[in-house]
Order: C-alpha cells, then sequence, then structure tokens
C-alpha cells in the first residue's frame, strides 16, 4: 500500500527536517520537511512497516524530531517509536483529515468532469495519511516562535 509520493525534485536537504507521522491501525502517513516548509517526502505506508520506514528516514535525514499526531492509536505508537533516536513530540490532530482532503485537491486538482463537482462531494482517490503527516508538521512549526 506505499503510496511513494516524493517530492520528485528536492534534493537531500541542507538544513534540519522534521518528521511528521500520522499513525494509524492499518496504515500510516509519513512525511519529511524542512524547517523552511521545503516538503522532501512524503508516503503513506503499512502499519507493519512503519517504525522500519521511519528508522531508515531518520537515519537518511539525520531527524532529531518526529512529531505524532495526539489522537487515535497514538499512546500505543508513542511507546512503539521510543526506540527511534529522535526527540517524539504530539501534536493536535483534530480535523487534520478534513484538512487533509482539502490539500490534496490543491497539490492535485480534478481533472474532467470531475472539475465541475463541489469540492466537498469528490474523494481522493488514495489514503491521504501522508498529507495528514505534513500537515502534523506544520502545525508544529506554527507552534514555535
Amino acid at each position: 500500500m506505499s503510496d511513494a509520493s516524493a517530492a520528485e525534485s528536492n534534493p537531500e536537504p541542507r538544513q534540519s527536517v522534521i518528521v511528521g507521522f500520522d499513525p494509524g491501525r492499518e496504515k500510516c502517513g509519513v512525511a519529511v520537511m524542512g524547517l523552511n516548509r521545503t516538503l522532501y517526502l512524503h508516503e503513506v505506508v503499512r502499519s507493519e512497516v512503519a517504525i522500519a520506514t521511519l528508522n531508515t528516514l531518520c537515519t537518511q535525514y539525520s531527524v532529531p524530531l518526529i512529531v505524532l499526531g495526539n489522537q487515535t492509536t497514538s499512546k500505543e505508537w508513542q511507546q512503539r517509536l521510543e526506540s527511534l533516536p529522535p526527540t517524539i513530540v504530539p501534536v493536535d490532530e483534530r480535523y487534520s483529515t478534513l484538512e487533509a482532503r482539502d490539500r490534496y485537491w490543491q497539490m492535485y486538482p480534478p481533472r474532467g468532469l470531475s472539475r465541475l463537482w463541489p469540492q466537498g462531494l469528490r474523494t481522493p482517490p488514495r489514503p491521504i495519511d501522508d498529507l495528514v503527516a505534513i500537515i502534523l508538521i506544520e502545525r508544529y512549526l506554527e507552534s514555535v516562535p
């Protein structure tokens, strides 16, 4: 189910990055974003490979911080993530799925006749957990001075 949507043309970061993690029972959203809000990677992974994926990203990008959605399965996931070196920071994820739906249509505008449908009636054709992970990073960045 890996819907790898890496930010195609973004090179390796020259600055510190943050990993966003939207945990779930079956699938998780993962995103890597620089402090300047440059998006380096976003993807949806199966829950069983999420820890390995995060471990790889932490090594590849020298990640100091993972922001974790604080709802549904976050307590369980926070315990699982304790083995990783980065600091884990919970972030409020209320309404992030609704925001991610809107973000999907901004990033991937509808084509053909579907562009004539009201946005509220459109359903993204793929899981959007990775977009939630992006939103979690943005919420964290907005909360720090």
